[in-house]
């Protein structure tokens, strides 16, 4: 058994990266006080892996996890990387894994916001953007948890809020 002492960051890598790396940067800073231990060191996926492979690992860094945070950005909603349409060893005319897998259709980040839904209680939602917008939520995150934005803007510039990045995860 694991004990479930993990943050698990879960984001859209190609449209929210700048968000994900600044949680890791004040992580590692010496002037933040950022801390948490990541769930992602547990286990390593390589990306010629198949989905369903890449999700097995991400089910046991959820295992291990006590935290979910979810950075949301303008296309985590749309996001279809993971499902199984999109790998070779689907077969859409029998709509079969040929390897005997079962089939999937849900992205990497609807599986993860699903697990974590009913396997998760400490719920943060991150919006990569000065507003909170739910519409860009995953469905089965929107109404759980903490939803706070990332950024604030001061005379027309935007900043990372490191202050109220930092209250949402210590709740």
């Amino acid at each position: 058994m694991t004990y479930r002492t993990k943050t698990y960051i879960a984001a859209d890598w190609s449209g929210d990266e700048d968000a994900v790396k600044q949680l890791y940067k004040w992580k590692e800073s010496q002037n933040w006080g950022l801390s948490f231990t990541d769930a992602h060191g547990l286990t390593s996926a390589r990306d010629s892996s198949l989905n369903c492979s890449i999700k097995r690992s991400l089910k046991a860094r959820l295992d291990a996890s006590k935290q979910f945070v979810l950075i949301v950005g303008d296309n985590t909603d749309t996001i279809t990387a993971g499902s199984c349409r999109y790998c070779s060893s689907y077969n859409s005319y029998t709509s079969r894994c040929v390897r005997g897998y079962n089939v999937d259709f849900r992205s990497y980040i609807d599986y993860e916001c699903d697990i974590a839904s009913y396997d998760i209680s400490n719920i943060v939602v991150l919006y990569n953007s000065t507003m909170i917008k739910k519409s860009l939520c995953p469905e089965p995150l929107r109404s759980q948890g903490v939803h706070i934005p990332m950024v604030y803007s001061k005379d027309g510039k935007q900043y990372w809020d490191y202050y109220a990045v930092k209250k949402a995860l210590n709740q």
